[in-house]
């Protein structure tokens, strides 16, 4: 499966690399990927593996969920897909609370007392996924765990989700994704060694 949603992103351009020409992250961060998962929601099939695949880690991990919370703003549309299929309850976390009306930063669901899962796109630092987890918790949900459609692989993440004693799962990952494309001969040999060089120094 991690294989075959890597294949996926790459295919659609969710996941682009370029080792030589650098991305910017809105962070500042230079990077040789760029991965915007939002691309998913043009492509039918490769959102429905996706909304499977997470079920399916749902059902592996955290059977007794009672509500599935999307991250602002690429999480919302696969946690409502999860949600409809999954015949549950939904609601989302904005970054922030908002400065009008009645300032809510969970909207949908009440949180108060349910096991919630939540739904990230991507996971690179861990750090919006661990913001949007605790506000849940002050909203006094028990929160079960993150699962996401693709990780960077940083070691910083693992740390972070660790330190805030979180577990995660994610459908595929960096490691699947620089296979894949070398498979597909969209990379070189040196190539790797820089997307590898690049993960393991920004750790």
């Amino acid at each position: 499966m991690a294989k075959d949603i890597a294949k996926a992103l790459l295919d659609i351009e969710a996941v682009s690399l370029s080792p030589t020409d650098l991305f910017t992250w809105s962070s500042g961060i230079k990077s040789p990927i760029y991965c915007d998962n939002r691309v998913t929601l043009g492509y039918p099939k490769v959102r429905s593996a996706i909304r499977d695949g997470l079920i399916r880690i749902i059902n592996e991990n955290f059977s007794n969920v009672e509500i599935v919370s999307g991250t602002a703003t690429a999480g919302i549309p696969h946690a409502a897909y999860i949600s409809e299929k999954l015949e549950l309850p939904m609601n989302y976390i904005r970054s922030k609370s908002k400065n009008h009306g009645k300032q809510n930063q969970i909207e949908g669901a009440k949180s108060t007392g349910k096991n919630i899962v939540v739904i990230e796109d991507l996971i690179s630092t861990g750090g919006s996924s661990v913001t949007a987890v605790e506000a849940l918790k002050e909203a006094g949900a028990n929160v079960l765990g993150v699962v996401a459609i693709f990780t960077y692989g940083l070691s910083k993440a693992a740390q972070t989700f660790e330190e805030a004693n979180i577990p995660f799962y994610t459908l595929s990952n960096y490691n699947e994704l620089v296979e894949v494309a070398k498979e597909e001969g969209k990379i070189s040999e040196k190539d790797i060694q820089t997307l590898v060089d690049w993960r393991d120094n920004l750790s």
